[in-house]
């Protein structure tokens, strides 16, 4: 891995794209609005039907800049559950999103003490100045929790 990047690309026909939102796919509105609600401190921001679903987007307790958009609603099928990172390096497609936090440790245990489940404990990666940890939502999804550290 590089320890340097590229510079910023700023005349790339690309060069206003921002991350906005992950989508994420559950069965239930009612459910995952209180489990974002009750677990991550997550506010409900702008919801709108969708046939027999319900999109929502999602905020953090104090960013508005990144949402999570919840499709919610029948025909969502069942994600494996995951106890280990390792577990799930099997799969293609989407395996998480990250969020950047100040300490990944007080984020872990406030998340284990209000019962979300932890997948991988925080660790160091020193040749990328991270310390990293991931958790599930009660559907399968992960997400990590990110801090910079001393390389």
């Amino acid at each position: 891995m590089p320890t340097t990047f590229p510079e910023a690309n700023h005349q790339s026909p690309f060069a206003s794209w921002k991350g906005d939102h992950a989508g994420i796919r559950v069965p239930d509105f009612a459910t995952a609005v209180a489990w974002y609600g009750e677990k991550l401190d997550f506010r409900v921001m702008h919801t709108m039907p969708y046939g027999e679903m319900t999109f929502g987007f999602l905020s953090p307790a104090a960013d508005d800049s990144f949402r999570i958009e919840l499709l919610a609603g029948p025909g969502a099928a069942d994600r494996p559950a995951y106890d280990q990172l390792s577990d799930t390096l099997n799969r293609s497609g989407w395996h998480h999103f990250c969020m950047i936090v100040e300490d990944v440790d007080a984020a872990m245990t406030e998340l284990e003490r209000r019962g979300v489940t932890i997948v991988s404990r925080p660790r160091d990666v020193h040749h990328i100045s991270r310390r990293f940890a991931f958790f599930a939502d009660p559907w399968g999804n992960l997400f990590e929790l990110t801090q910079v550290i001393d390389a």
